[in-house]
């Protein structure tokens, strides 16, 4: 049973030994880029963005909302113009109106 014991304090040993070489390790890295960042005059601002692009440069838009172009006048509901023609579009449609009837 002392073998067991042994090996388990061997165990919790390495593994001190293991957790203090990581944090030696960091410390040098952080050093590291420290030293870095004061050589070449950075910021913290500066490395959060991309590099050779302006900081307010706008970005494209993604899946933003689009106002409605459309409008039912009976029950009010819109439609952007966008995607498939909603139910009340394609009844209106199918019955012989235009769709610039519709149009905001």
């Amino acid at each position: 049973m002392s073998d067991l014991a042994d090996l388990i304090a061997q165990k919790a040993a390495l593994e001190q030994r293991i957790a203090e070489a990581r944090r030696e390790a960091r410390a040098g890295a952080i050093a590291q880029i420290k030293a870095l960042m004061a050589e070449h005059g950075l910021t913290l601002a500066d490395l959060a963005g991309k590099p050779g692009a302006a900081a307010s440069a706008p970005r494209a838009r993604t899946g933003g909302k689009v106002p409605p172009k459309y409008r039912d006048p009976a029950t009010g509901t819109t439609w952007s113009g966008r995607g498939l023609h909603p139910k009340w579009l394609k009844a209106a449609l199918a019955s012989g109106r235009k769709l610039s009837d519709f149009a905001i």
